[in-house]
């Protein structure tokens, strides 16, 4: 089964992809942090045998991985993928990973908290993927009932998370409006809306390719459906200023911008070494300027698939082997010139 970042349907939308996350805890039991690594354990194993009854029934095919049967470099790609977080990703104490086979869906056991649900999908669809997580959501609370206050609403590790427990994301490729002199008052609009934007590459000055992250500032206070009404206005908003950029450039800069994605193109299809940080740029450029009809290709491509695929975790777990910086930069080039298509007449 192929994995949901690697779906080639064009949406017309700059909205890469959409994520729910949940954040629940077992009212049996204190914070993961509070355990010790003997109830730890006992706990991932009752969570991860109960919550296997569910994986049965959802014919997604879900599997489950102890973080003690993971290596270091599993769990770097994971975290790459986004789905494991940094606790997670570094974390020495039991717990455990429920992952669907096209990795849409998975579960954190004991990581932050006792159950961290997440799914994630191409395109904006939030509202589709909050009516995943809710049914989902029922159906552990029924069988390992939550640690809930009348007055606070969901307990959770960290008080951020208080309330509806719920984070909504949308990630949208913003190459053009990042550019701009306004952006950083866009961004300030956006936090006084109750929203956050960040680069989902690194900081700031690091964030290459123009990547970012929407999300809601605040889960108390507001109801899981005006958190997910919320973020997809933002995400509509932000999607739509970044078309009027892109069409304002293109009607003074339509030959400079077509010539940039050719180049780009060229640099991609036959480089032989090849930069996280240069192939981050040029598949961004090439991901814009098909959007604006600047290049067409011969088959449909997932960028933001070739961009996760050439991380450093994920390319040597494709290789089986240790790989120095220069043997990473050549693997990147091999992956992309592979997974490139052949330009269109």
């Amino acid at each position: 089964m192929s994995k949901w970042y690697e779906e080639t349907e064009y949406s017309g939308s700059n909205v890469v992809y959409s994520r729910i996350r949940l954040s629940r805890n077992w009212d049996e039991h204190p914070f993961p942090s509070r355990m010790s690594r003997e109830e730890r354990q006992k706990a991932v194993e009752v969570l991860a045998e109960g919550l296997r009854d569910y994986a049965g029934q959802d014919q997604k095919g879900w599997t489950y991985r102890n973080f003690g049967q993971m290596s270091d470099l599993e769990r770097q790609s994971l975290k790459e993928r986004r789905i494991l977080n940094g606790t997670a990703a570094s974390q020495k104490e039991p717990g455990g990973l429920l992952l669907t086979e096209n990795e849409s869906r998975s579960m954190i056991l004991c990581g932050d908290d006792h159950m961290r649900l997440q799914l994630l999908g191409k395109g904006l669809k939030l509202d589709e993927l909050w009516r995943q997580a809710d049914q989902i959501d029922d159906w552990i609370n029924e069988r390992f009932p939550y640690a809930f206050d009348d007055k606070y609403g969901y307990l959770t590790a960290f008080p951020t998370n208080v309330g509806t427990g719920l984070r909504a994301c949308a990630v949208l490729h913003l190459p053009a409006l990042s550019r701009v002199k306004k952006f950083q008052s866009v961004v300030a609009d956006m936090s006084r809306f109750g929203t956050a934007i960040r680069g989902i590459c690194g900081e700031e000055g690091d964030n290459y390719g123009g990547f970012y992250e929407i999300s809601n500032q605040r889960t108390l206070g507001l109801s899981e459906r005006e958190i997910v009404e919320l973020v997809t206005k933002a995400a509509l908003q932000l999607n739509s200023q970044e078309n009027r950029v892109r069409k304002a450039s293109l009607n003074t800069q339509r030959k400079d911008k077509e010539d940039e994605a050719y180049k780009s193109y060229g640099v991609l299809k036959y480089a032989r070494k090849i930069t996280e940080k240069d192939a981050r740029i040029f598949l961004s450029i090439l991901m814009e300027a098909e959007a604006g009809g600047l290049i067409h290709f011969k088959r449909p491509v997932s960028f933001y698939h070739l961009i996760w695929s050439s991380k450093p975790a994920n390319l040597r777990i494709g290789a089986d082997r240790p790989l120095d910086q220069e043997e990473l930069d050549e693997a990147r080039a091999v992956l992309i010139r592979e997974g490139l298509p052949e330009i269109s007449a």
